[in-house]
């Protein structure tokens, strides 16, 4: 070997040596348990839901029908397709003229020339992309009919499987009268397998003229609520530990112009009285999770409600301006205060018993109107104060949460949203860490690490666990934190934002990595952050520690978003800890890895059991990982 070589050589060895010492090298984690810093947030992690994805109609939501009421097209009647079998005869149209009641004052028309027993005709609905059917399980239907003779005679309903045609459920609805009336009916499935390739059919057997409005199919419900929501997507949200519900949304609130508003009046008492109304995300609300069913389902989930009501700005840049214009506004906001929160001797109160909760509802905090520095007018500043007033005045204790900054009065809450890359969220950890303490509190209602389709890849996992830690040591200012979009639709044409927190169809539900990011950081939260310092650690380490003060239990977080495993010695210098913890470990191998609606269960948390050293911890974090270690003192 000539000199040059040995000394490249010898370079090269020396490198390699630096680099795997600094490898080896672990970093120093140092907790002091018994040094508070400041309190958590109890209502830290919660819930913000809207119309997006079809979050409620086609997901969350329970009904199996798609465009119950008939809205149409240029393409005809959205879902609904005739039916005439064998010889039979018939046409359909939507009948503007006549319908069940002044909010729907629309139905569909069924002109049946021919029609037999054994040739039927009518119509069907595909249901939102299929009707889930499951085996031996009850369906609760109704609908709203009445035609032109009693010779039309009886609808029958039928459950059909797609590929087969087989009827798998039927029930008969009789009595069918000239006059508008309401006609609930049931239909029960056998041994059937579990699918969503089904569709709902309504049929006559005689010739006539057939009147149809608010055809209504749903499975069983989360706590078995009428008009409720979905068992597995309730179970997955009640996993998450969700401490509050931000609703009805965001850009759902304002819509796109102002009579496309949420107008939480027309969402309240009978499905037959409320109208509908377009979302600006392009399809059209049913309305029928309306404002009580929202209340409702915090009260099934032990959440807090976060009400936002709308301050008269819609996204098509049309706003209200402060003063005379805005008080039928801020009026209405009041009366709704009063419908969640009144007793039965208030005008909103006694409505709300009359709709069947005569309870009223705990309310903290109302949030006025939603990300309102899209407004050009710069009207804000004299909406806010306008609304802040009125509820001040008659709701002291109420928190009011403001979508911008604003000058002329202070408000309880700023609320800050956040969608960025994973790499963003890795810069931005210490974001609140100099945040001044003696201004508003902070509301982060609506962020994501947008990365993977339909949702999150274990990328975005690791930037929102990354996130999340420095929420949780500024969880003094930060009062509350939502992800956002929560649900997303994974049918072909039924999602409008990428990356949404939990997918499903029909039939299905799945968690993304990002979901169970969430949970372990809501289910291992303490009451308290303590003293911490960290030395030697790489750049994609993050760690987040807080204490259960009453328990005697430590929750210690940590992210590793390198390729690489992080050696780390955590220290509990003066502390007495069990000799054994915890460990819960989420880990993938890519960051494009994921879970989808076919291989729900690729990234999961699993549990182990790990050993301590006296007071210290001796720990490798795998390259990709999020763990959370759970501590108890002696």
């Amino acid at each position: 070997m000539s000199r040059k070589s040995f000394v490249i050589a010898t370079v090269a060895n020396c490198l390699l040596t630096g680099v795997l010492f600094a490898q080896s090298q672990p970093a120093v984690l140092t907790i002091h348990a018994d040094q508070p810093i400041s309190k958590v947030s109890p209502t830290l992690y919660g819930l913000m839901t809207e119309e997006i994805n079809h979050s409620y109609d086609g997901g969350l939501y329970a009904e199996m029908v798609s465009n119950r009421t008939f809205g149409g097209s240029w393409a005809g009647i959205h879902n609904w397709i005739l039916v005439e079998e064998g010889n039979s005869q018939a046409k359909i149209a939507p009948d503007s003229k006549t319908g069940p009641s002044e909010a729907l004052p629309n139905s569909l028309r069924i002109d049946v020339s021919e029609a037999s027993a054994a040739e039927p005709a009518g119509v069907l609905n595909e249901g939102y992309w299929g009707m889930a059917i499951r085996p031996n399980t009850t369906y609760t239907g109704s609908l709203y009919a009445k035609e032109d003779s009693a010779s039309v005679g009886p609808i029958t309903v039928s459950l059909v499987q797609n590929q087969s045609g087989k009827v798998v459920a039927t029930a008969t609805v009789s009595g069918v009268t000239t006059d508008w009336k309401q006609y609930p009916f049931t239909l029960k499935t056998g041994a059937v397998e579990p699918s969503a390739a089904n569709h709902l059919v309504l049929t006559v057997a005689h010739p006539g003229t057939l009147w149809l409005s608010l055809v209504s199919l749903f499975p069983p419900t989360y706590h078995n609520r009428a008009n409720g929501n979905r068992i597995d997507l309730m179970e997955k949200l009640a996993a998450m530990h969700p401490a509050f519900l931000r609703f009805p949304g965001g850009n759902y609130l304002e819509g796109d112009h102002i009579p496309e508003r949420y107008e939480w009046k027309k969402t309240i008492g009978p499905l037959v009285d409320r109208p509908t109304h377009p979302s600006p995300w392009r399809y059209h609300s049913s309305d029928g999770l309306g404002l009580l069913e929202f209340l409702e389902s915090c009260e099934d989930l032990h959440m807090q409600p976060v009400l936002a009501v709308y301050a008269g700005y819609s996204m098509a840049q049309e706003h209200v301006n402060p003063g005379a214009d805005l008080d039928p506004y801020v009026q209405d906001a009041l009366d709704e205060i009063e419908y969640v929160t009144g007793g039965t001797n208030t005008k909103w109160g006694a409505i709300r018993a009359a709709n069947g909760h005569p309870e009223p509802f705990h309310l903290n905090y109302v949030e006025i109107g939603n990300e309102d520095f899209f407004d050009k007018s710069g009207s804000y500043e004299g909406r806010y104060s306008q609304f802040y007033k009125a509820i001040k005045a008659k709701y002291p204790d109420l928190l009011l949460i403001a979508t911008m900054p604003v000058k002329s009065i202070r408000p309880d809450v700023i609320d800050d949203h956040y969608y960025k890359r994973a790499t963003d969220f890795f810069h931005d950890t210490t974001h609140y860490d100099k945040t001044d303490r003696n201004g508003p509190k902070i509301f982060v209602g609506e962020w994501a690490t947008r990365e993977g389709t339909p949702t999150p890849n274990f990328g975005a996992a690791l930037g929102d666990a990354a996130w999340m830690t420095g929420m949780e040591r500024n969880s003094d200012i930060i009062v509350m934190a939502a992800y956002a979009p929560l649900l997303v639709n994974v049918n072909p044409g039924a999602m409008q934002w990428e990356t949404d927190l939990i997918g499903y169809d029909a039939l299905r539900s799945y968690g993304s990595p990002s979901y169970y990011a969430q949970v372990l950081f809501a289910k291992y939260l303490g009451t308290g952050t303590l003293a911490s310092s960290l030395q030697g650690a790489g750049p994609k380490f993050f760690y987040s520690i807080t204490k259960d003060e009453a328990n005697k239990r430590l929750y210690l977080k940590l992210v590793n978003a390198s390729s690489d495993p992080q050696p780390v010695n955590v220290e509990f210098p003066g502390a007495s800890l069990a000799a054994t913890a915890t460990l819960t470990s989420l880990i993938a191998n890519s960051t494009e890895a994921t879970n989808t609606i076919d291989n729900p269960d690729s990234i999961v948390p699993k549990e182990s059991t790990i050993h301590l050293s006296g007071s210290a911890l001796h720990h490798t974090m795998p390259a990709y990982s999020i763990q959370v270690v759970e501590l108890n003192e002696r």
